[in-house]
C-alpha cells in the first residue's frame, strides 16, 4: 500500500502527546482533520493504532511508531537533498572556549571545492536539535553518547588538555602536573557544570571540583579570572593559542594526558552532496597531523574506547 504521509504524521503527532488536541495544535490543523487523517490511516492499515477513550497506543501502534517516524525521517531528508544541491553546506560548530573553528579551517582551506558556511550552536543538544530539523548539514565539536536515531558521528582529532593557573600559583613552574596533584581543587568554568560532559568525568575521575563561573563571557574573561581566586584553575586545549595573558600559566597534564576528543555529527539520510568532501578532507589532514594519536597506558579518554583509524 502506499501510505499518505499527511496521515502518517498526524500519527506521529498524537502518539507523541497522545492527545489529539495537542497534536493538532503541533500541525496546525483542527482536531477533527487529525482525527480524520487517523482514522483513514487505520482504515487502510486494517487495525486500530489507538484506543479511544484513554488515547493510549495499541499493539499496532507501538509497532508501527518507529517505522513511521524513520519514513516521515526519510521523506524529509528526500526534500532536503533536491534543495542541498547548489547551497553550501552549514555546517555549525561548538564549544568556543576551546576554539572548534581552529581545526575546521585548515581542513576547509585546503579543499577548495568545499563551499562551506560556518555558524555557531550553543552546545551538542542544540547542534543535534539543528541537525534533526534540518536547519544544519553537519556539526564539529564534542560529542558523547548517546546521539538521536538518524544522526552518525566520526571522531577527527584527540587533542592533548593542559591546566592553567595563575603565575603565583605552586605549580606554574612545574614542566609537568600529574591529574591526580589537582584533587581537591577547584576546576572552574564559565558554564552551568551539568553542560560540560567533558569537565564533569575528569573531575569524578580524578578528585577534582567542578565549579560554575557563570556566564560563558569568551576567553579573555575565563583567563581575568583565573588570578582573582587563589588556587583556581581550568583545563584548556594544548594546541589551542592563549592570547596575552601574563598572570596565567598552562602546564602540560601527563601520567596520563587527558585527550579532548572533537567529532563531525551529520544526519544519515541524505546527507549534503559535499559531505564525503569534507569527511575526506578531516580523514587526510588529521592522518598527516597524528590528530588520532592514543595510547592507553599514556592518554585519558573520559568513557569512550580507543578510536578507530582515521
Amino acid at each position: 500500500m502506499d501510505l499518505d504521509l499527511g496521515q502518517v504524521r498526524a500519527f506521529v503527532a498524537v502518539a507523541g502527546h497522545l492527545h489529539f488536541g495537542r497534536a493538532a495544535e503541533e500541525l496546525s490543523i483542527s482536531q477533527q482533520a487529525v482525527s480524520k487523517r487517523v482514522a483513514r490511516l487505520e482504515a487502510a492499515l486494517g487495525v486500530a493504532l489507538f484506543t479511544r477513550g484513554n488515547v493510549e497506543l495499541t499493539g499496532a501502534g507501538r509497532r508501527f511508531l518507529e517505522p513511521a517516524r524513520e519514513a516521515l525521517r526519510a521523506a524529509e531528508a528526500a526534500v532536503g537533498a533536491v534543495h542541498a544541491a547548489g547551497r553550501p553546506l552549514r555546517l555549525d560548530v561548538w564549544g568556543h572556549l576551546y576554539g572548534p573553528a581552529r581545526t575546521v579551517a585548515p581542513v576547509i582551506e585546503e579543499r577548495p571545492e568545499l563551499d562551506v558556511e560556518l555558524g555557531m550552536s550553543r552546545d551538542l543538544p542544540a547542534a543535534v536539535a539543528a541537525l534533526l530539523h534540518g536547519d544544519v548539514d553537519a556539526a564539529f565539536g564534542r560529542v558523547h553518547p548517546p546521539l538521536p536515531d538518524g544522526l552518525a558521528h566520526r571522531l577527527v582529532r584527540l587533542e592533548p588538555v593542559d591546566v592553567l593557573v595563575a603565575a603565583g600559583d605552586p605549580l606554574a613552574a612545574a614542566s609537568g602536573v600529574r591529574p591526580s596533584d589537582l584533587a581537591g581543587r577547584d576546576l572552574w568554568f564559565p558554564a552551568a557544570a551539568d553542560r560540560l560532559d567533558f569537565i564533569n568525568r575528569f573531575c569524578e575521575e580524578f578528585g577534582v571540583r567542578a565549579v560554575s563561573g557563570g556566564a560563558n563571557l569568551g576567553l579573555e574573561h575565563l583567563l581575568a579570572g583565573l588570578p582573582a581566586e587563589p588556587g583556581r584553575i581550568t583545563l584548556f586545549p594544548a594546541d589551542a593559542p592563549l592570547p596575552g595573558a601574563p598572570g596565567v600559566r598552562a602546564v602540560p597534564v601527563v601520567d596520563p594526558t587527558p585527550l579532548y576528543a572533537w567529532s563531525l555529527i551529520w544526519p544519515r539520510h541524505a546527507p549534503h552532496p559535499m559531505l564525503p568532501a569534507l569527511i575526506r578532507g578531516f580523514a587526510e589532514y588529521g592522518r598527516r597531523h597524528r590528530w588520532l594519536e592514543y595510547d592507553p597506558a599514556r592518554d585519558w579518554l573520559p568513557g569512550e574506547a580507543p578510536p578507530p583509524a582515521c
